[in-house]
């Protein structure tokens, strides 16, 4: 053994159970959950969701921080370059973890170097229309976008935003053109889609059934190949003609790069406590949302598979944003 190795072997072997340590008298203080987006959308509802139980699982606030801006990439750069000591952490999801690499060309940080730490769920998409547009099922959209390409206007939280991207993948998928009008946050995109001002959306739960359910939308079907149970009246976009159409959102949490091992994986070991909760599980579902327990690495390599997916799409489709 070289000097070089033996030092960096001891310098290991001396290090790791100080990392253990630290990881159990984390957290210190109060942890700062990221959210890149502003607040109402589902991003911002399943962190709020999370932050609650894990200040009551750690005896500490975790404290839901906004940070819009550039389709979740200021406050993703921000989390990147945070302290690795676990004080701050950010939900990401689809749009900030795996598409936006493709989308932006001019990102000053590797997103590929977040830590994994848990996925916390996949949410379905509701392509839900104002209730003055005439189709009523997704063959009806189909042709009116047909008839009239570019004219239809669908909106989205952001660039990049979940939304955005998976009404890409439904216009790929059904050869239509529709356009894109982003919105800073899903909630006045909400409210622009409830009064008219545009036609249609493609969105999680948490923001789309409210509305739905109090008449002030109509929900076309579900981007999930399977019925929601909470939502069962609403039938898959698969069902109506796009055999196998399958685009999920997912959310999950991420910390900066260089956080330690154990701490990921005491902070991985309560996020899967908290899923496998009956209570938490059930307010998911009322969400449309189903929750998805993994490792950090079962979660970073769902991550590449989800960046190389979409990354192609985006190529595909040739949608950049700067």
């Amino acid at each position: 053994m070289t000097s070089i190795t033996r030092r960096t072997a001891i310098a290991a072997t001396t290090l790791a159970p100080l990392a253990v340590a630290r990881a159990q008298s984390w957290p210190e203080r109060p942890v700062r959950l990221v959210v890149p987006f502003t607040p109402g959308g589902s991003t911002d509802i399943l962190a709020r969701a999370m932050a609650q139980r894990l200040s009551e699982i750690f005896g500490q606030p975790f404290i839901v921080d906004n940070r819009p801006g550039a389709g979740g990439t200021l406050g993703s750069e921000q989390v990147f370059r945070s302290a690795p000591d676990g004080h701050t952490l950010m939900m990401g999801h689809i749009g900030t973890l795996a598409a936006n690499p493709a989308l932006y060309r001019n990102i000053s940080f590797d997103i590929a170097g977040f830590v994994p730490v848990a996925l916390v769920a996949n949410v379905a998409n509701f392509l839900v229309v104002t209730n003055r547009l005439e189709a009523t099922d997704v063959p009806s959209l189909v042709a009116l976008a047909k008839r009239q390409p570019g004219v239809l206007t669908y909106g989205s939280g952001g660039n990049g935003s979940a939304a955005h991207i998976s009404m890409v993948a439904f216009m790929e998928a059904t050869g239509t053109d529709m356009t894109h009008v982003p919105y800073r946050g899903t909630g006045p995109m909400m409210t622009d889609l409830i009064s008219g001002t545009i036609q249609l959306t493609m969105t999680g739960g948490p923001p789309a059934l409210p509305p739905v359910r109090a008449g002030q939308l109509r929900a076309l079907g579900i981007s999930s190949l399977q019925r929601l149970p909470s939502a069962n009246d609403i039938p898959t976009i698969a069902e109506q003609g796009l055999p196998g159409f399958d685009v999920l959102q997912w959310y999950g949490i991420v910390a900066p790069p260089g956080t330690p091992a154990p701490l990921v994986a005491r902070l991985n070991e309560a996020c899967n406590r908290i899923l496998g909760e009956a209570p938490f599980r059930a307010r998911l579902e009322t969400e449309g949302a189903v929750a998805q327990p993994m490792t950090p690495a079962e979660f970073g390599a769902y991550i590449a598979t989800e960046r190389e997916r979409w990354g192609a799409l985006i190529r595909r489709a040739n949608v950049t944003l700067g």
